[in-house]
């Protein structure tokens, strides 16, 4: 479920060089994303195309460091907040606690035996976070007026996630705070790990999930600065690559599909407590109640 939180309250530049001009960023995020909007290079130009977004990235991030949000004290210093929170709004986890399983990170464990197809743990709709509660935020919005969220759930539900870490009364806080400050995904790969996987098929992935990434940042750093709808959102005056990413790779490594509340559909969701359920090949199930 990735690394280790290491992160303390801050939204400041302490340590950090002076700020960048909005003029020197923006024209950062105007070569990032003319770089990745280009066609796809040929195969024994990919690694230099990859190279030279990375360089790109690496420059706007040195641009941003200490602009992101984080939070005091280590992850699991906040594994009490999130249980208690979620049994305060409903939740029914009697029977597991978090632990740490070394290599695996930490997850679900059970403090008592489970019975085949007994239900050990209920989460209320109320607290996930959805689609429909993007569209019922701050986010609502620009969500309804922009072509690219309404194609891409899971980047609009990455956006509503980050707005959330940004707001300091959200009633999602106490999940967001156990969270994983980073992640082991290809974003956080360096050139050098990357270079170890040429001539393989896993590279290509690499390399796309960089350029998709870069060019979403790129295209809603633009849209936040100029949309009259982003105007109120938190991330108008801070929305770092790094908080980009590591957005993406929450939404990436711990999303699941819902039903709607209508049950017309099916919808894309961060479920707390319930994402942390680790477990080894076996029988899994799950359901979510129609009524």
């Amino acid at each position: 479920m990735g690394k280790k939180s290491r992160a303390k309250i801050q939204k400041s530049g302490s340590g950090a060089s002076a700020l960048p001009s909005p003029k020197e960023m923006m024209n950062l995020i105007a070569e990032l994303l003319q770089k990745c909007s280009s066609e796809a290079p040929s195969a024994n130009e990919e690694w230099e195309e990859y190279v030279q977004i990375k360089s790109l990235v690496e420059k706007i991030r040195k641009k941003q460091k200490g602009m992101s949000v984080i939070f005091d004290g280590c992850r699991h210093s906040h594994f009490q907040d999130l249980v208690s929170w979620a049994k305060a709004n409903g939740s029914s986890c009697d029977g597991l606690q978090i632990a740490n399983f070394g290599k695996e990170g930490y997850g679900l464990q059970a403090t008592r035996d489970i019975k085949a197809e007994e239900l050990f743990l209920c989460i209320p709709r109320k607290i996930l976070m959805t689609l429909e509660s993007a569209h019922n935020s701050i986010l609502g919005p620009l969500l309804r007026q922009d072509r690219i969220l309404k194609a891409m759930g899971n980047v609009a539900l990455a956006l509503h996630l980050l707005c959330e870490r940004a707001n300091p009364t959200s009633t999602w806080l106490a999940y967001i705070r156990s969270l994983p400050l980073d992640y082991s995904t290809p974003l956080y790969y360096q050139p050098e790990e990357v270079k170890l996987l040429l001539g393989t098929q896993a590279v290509q992935d690499v390399f796309r999930q960089l350029k998709n990434t870069a060019r979403q940042y790129a295209y809603f750093y633009k849209l936040f600065q100029t949309h009259p709808a982003a105007s109120v959102l938190p991330l108008k005056e801070s929305f770092t690559f790094d908080d980009y990413r590591w957005a993406v790779s929450s939404v990436m490594t711990r999303q699941n599909e819902i039903p709607t509340e209508d049950g017309s559909q099916i919808t894309q969701a961060l479920i707390p407590l319930w994402d942390m359920c680790n477990h080894t090949n076996g029988l899994v199930g799950s359901s979510f109640p129609t009524n």
